[in-house]
């Protein structure tokens, strides 16, 4: 008989299911031709469940953090423009509104190539990341932002405040959801924080996820699903607490949070309370709002396979933008394969040469989209749509289309 798992954060018991998409590939791991040929990929179940006590939406642990964020880790932040300028943005308002300067420090946990901090470091602000995959922070150290390569946990914390390193602004942003281990994550912010410090993590928010059926953001790398009703139970268990939010479009509808610690005289804002009062209101705060999802989810999943066999009655040619790990999710919980999608094109060189785990579609650079012509460019990374069909615009010469699948295959003009 099989163990039933408890919660990462409460310990209760976990007995209800949010979806279980089956046995997947790790999302981030690309195959090099020589592994696509030995045929060892390995595969593993990738079940979200939700918590009856704490409501925190979470996937088993059954893979090693070791083995997801390896030192050949394939994820780089500058690969998408957006995004910079997303950090840019980032770092020229809590610049602003929290009066950083010369005498400050910004730690950034999970700081992965210096996308954000390079912006800090243009203002003569000090920073120092904490990234633990050794290709991105030696990219982050090219860009001369100071950086260790190691997991932030309760013990790292304590070692940097003992050294002096204490952080006016800690930046955790899209990096809660991948921590295993919850509870020492973030019982680590409050050794480094100053007494008056502020902490930020944005996250998808699990409401969207929900209403909008973004289920491929579900992968092994992801082991939380969160919402603000579960975050601010583990931030109050570690003598922290939310005073304000905001609400963002980035990864499908985001949440940046903004923490102290508890001691803190940081006020809570209206916005906050008019979060809680949405959640409440959508029943995040009942079991029985969580049944139901896998039908949906379903649903999108025929959706396409019914675009792709018309395709394929038409003789067009499908290939996909973005190696993206909620796009391996989502084709590999669909069954599609290189006999379905013909490539995938990236603008990471890292990923370029390779494959997409489990689906095997070969990687190529973008420059090669007017080689391939095809008839349909399926966007895996839905959330940067409009980024995307910008640069890939000229598809339309030989009639080419663009395709986006959430929350249901959609064919655009």
């Amino acid at each position: 008989m099989t163990a039933t798992p408890a919660c990462r954060f409460c310990r209760a018991p976990l007995t209800q299911t949010f979806l279980d998409l089956g046995l997947q590939p790790l999302a981030n791991s690309y195959l090099t031709r020589e592994q696509l040929e030995a045929g060892t990929e390995g595969t593993y179940p990738l079940h979200t469940r939700v918590c009856g006590r704490c409501f925190l939406v979470q996937a088993d642990d059954v893979v090693p953090a070791e083995a997801i964020f390896d030192a050949e880790y394939a994820y780089f932040s500058s690969y998408s423009a957006g995004w910079v300028a997303h950090a840019r943005r980032y770092a020229e308002a809590m610049a602003e509104r929290f009066g950083l300067g010369p005498e400050s420090l910004v730690i950034e946990v999970a700081s992965n190539d210096g996308y954000l901090l390079q912006h800090f470091v243009a203002m003569d602000v000090p920073v120092l990341g904490i990234e633990p995959t050794a290709n991105t922070a030696e990219a982050a150290r090219a860009k001369g932002v100071r950086t260790e390569t190691v997991f932030f946990n309760e013990q790292t914390a304590q070692a940097l405040a003992a050294r002096g390193d204490r952080a006016d602004l800690m930046a955790a942003n899209n990096v809660l959801a991948h921590v295993p281990d919850i509870n020492g994550f973030v019982a680590g912010f409050r050794h480094v924080l100053k007494p008056e410090g502020v902490l930020t993590f944005e996250f998808p928010h699990l409401l969207n996820l929900i209403e909008q059926v973004q289920f491929d953001t579900i992968y092994h790398e992801h082991f939380s699903y969160l919402s603000l009703l579960a975050v601010e139970q583990v931030l109050a268990a570690h003598d922290l607490m939310a005073f304000d939010v905001e609400r963002l479009p980035t990864h499908g509808g985001s949440l940046r949070l903004y923490c102290a610690l508890r001691s803190s005289g940081h006020a809570e804002t209206d916005a906050l309370r008019a979060l809680r009062a949405d959640e409440a209101a959508a029943g995040l705060g009942r079991i029985e709002t969580y049944a139901g999802f896998t039908p949906r989810v379903e649903a999108v999943r025929e959706s396409f396979r019914a675009f792709l066999e018309q395709a394929r009655w038409d003789g067009k040619e499908i290939a996909a933008y973005g190696a993206a790990a909620k796009g391996n999710t989502f084709l590999n919980y669909c069954g599609a394969t290189a006999s379905d999608i013909v490539c995938a094109f990236d603008a990471n060189p890292a990923k370029q040469g390779r494959y997409l785990p489990g689906s095997h579609v070969p990687i190529l650079a973008p420059d090669k989209v007017a080689e391939v012509r095809p008839d349909y460019v399926l966007i895996l990374p839905w959330n940067l749509k409009d980024e995307i069909m910008g640069q890939l615009a000229f598809i339309r010469d030989w009639g080419g289309r663009f395709v986006v699948a959430s929350p249901r295959t959609q064919v655009l003009d």
